[in-house]
């Protein structure tokens, strides 16, 4: 049987355009997906048939395994919930309910990528459209920090650079690509012009842009210190202005170095500044499948995108303090609730080591070096191959995700709702 139209929730261009071939609950083939989304919907097409939770390393019954993860969650004085960048929009809300019953610390994937985005939107703003406006308009493609022919292999021949819009028939004959990067990487394949800024210097890079754009003198001297000379950065300044619509992809290489949110407020102020001229947008290249749709879940239900704290029973945000890897390296966080994640994989030592002395329970669709270390672990099926749900697009745009095949498994959603349920009747006592 053939089931088209499939959604893809591995990276955060979610694409829907899949073509899944499914004989006796197994997925043999998958047409239309990147290599990352192909190996992802077969692998996890696979589960094993292992018991559905263990304790201690030893296998349990999901009641069980409830009633444990209930038992650590309300013995706790500080919990700790953590990771949903790969789950649904409905999984996001129980485990934020979850939270604020617990009057525990809620935190995302977000917090440690492009948090600094989040941050620079509250102060200035985020001048953004769709990747179908992107499609269909885009004349121009900067992607500056970041690697999509290796982080979202097919950003580029669905969205940005070679499909055929409805103002852009011709395709890539229409656009122009501009690789921003302090190496070259397999993206710059694809660009027209590549600019190598030192490390550390994008900020400069981009308030001198902001300048050219607005006709005032810079020093050719102190543009030299970025990498990139005066010439370079006034023919992309001109190109920019020129253009008639023009998009900015921001990456990790913004976000994860010198400067973090200034670099990301000067992306947006940049653009700000050419829709006096033309029609100019910026995306940032959000990573994990759903990590947009927790941002905008956290938004809605408590007023903040990430690192929300609700200790004194209504929500408070403070980055740094709130945020995962800080509670964690501080030792303050005395349980831990996982859920489609693997901090122990990717946080720093310190962190990584206090989650090693607490009581951890993880919700996952497979096992990782955090199940290793859970105290309660509990398998749950993969989302847009076994459960239906909604997530969504790194332009803020929600899709439906469909169901391919059965999962003796239970859902991310099923869990929480139970172990809420079980947490407010304990409370009600």
């Amino acid at each position: 049987m053939q089931i088209d139209h499939v959604v893809c929730a591995f990276c955060g261009c979610v694409c829907d355009d899949l073509s899944v071939t499914v004989e006796e609950n197994h997925v043999l083939e998958v047409k239309n997906a990147c290599i990352l989304g192909r190996a992802w919907m077969i692998g996890h097409a696979g589960q094993r048939e292992e018991s559905v939770a263990r304790i201690d390393g030893q296998p349990a019954t999901l009641e069980e395994a409830v009633e444990e993860a209930v038992r650590i969650l309300t013995s706790a004085r500080y919990p700790l919930i953590y990771g949903l960048s790969s789950t649904t929009c409905e999984a996001q809300r129980q485990a934020v309910a979850l939270a604020e019953t617990l009057g525990a610390c809620i935190d995302c994937c977000t917090s440690v990528c492009h948090g600094p985005t989040g941050l620079a939107v509250q102060s200035v703003g985020e001048p953004t459209c769709t990747l179908g406006e992107v499609k269909n308009r885009a004349d121009l493609v900067i992607y500056w920090g970041s690697n999509p022919a290796e982080s979202h292999p097919r950003h580029f021949v669905r969205y940005a650079v070679t499909p055929k819009g409805l103002f852009r028939p011709g395709g890539r004959k229409e656009r122009t690509v501009v690789v921003v990067d302090v190496r070259p990487t397999p993206s710059v394949r694809a660009a027209d012009l590549f600019l190598r800024v030192r490390p550390g210097k994008d900020f400069e890079c981009l308030w001198a842009l902001r300048a050219l754009v607005a006709g005032r003198p810079v020093d050719e001297a102190a543009v030299a210190q970025t990498g990139l000379t005066l010439a370079q950065l006034r023919d992309l300044a001109e190109r920019m202005k020129s253009c008639q619509f023009g998009v900015l992809f921001a990456g990790l290489g913004l976000t994860q170095s010198r400067g973090k949110q200034m670099n990301l407020a000067a992306v947006f102020l940049l653009v700000r500044d050419l829709n006096a001229y033309t029609k100019f947008a910026a995306i940032p290249m959000r990573g994990h499948g759903n990590v947009t749709g927790i941002d905008n879940v956290m938004a809605w239900q408590t007023g903040y995108p990430f690192g929300v704290n609700f200790s004194r029973g209504y929500p408070r945000y403070n980055p740094g303090e709130y945020t995962a890897v800080d509670i964690l390296s501080r030792g303050e966080a005395d349980a831990t609730l996982v859920i489609a994640a693997d901090p122990a994989a990717n946080l720093p030592r310190p962190a990584v080591e206090h989650l090693r002395r607490i009581p951890t329970i993880v919700l996952d669709v497979q096992p990782s070096e955090t199940t290793r270390l859970a105290r309660v672990s509990i398998t749950t099926a993969p989302v847009g191959i076994a459960v239906e749900g909604t997530v969504y697009r790194m332009d803020n745009v929600p899709l439906r995700l469909r169901k391919v095949l059965d999962s003796p498994f239970p859902s991310d959603e099923e869990v929480l709702r139970r172990i809420l349920q079980r947490v407010k009747e304990i409370k009600k006592c």
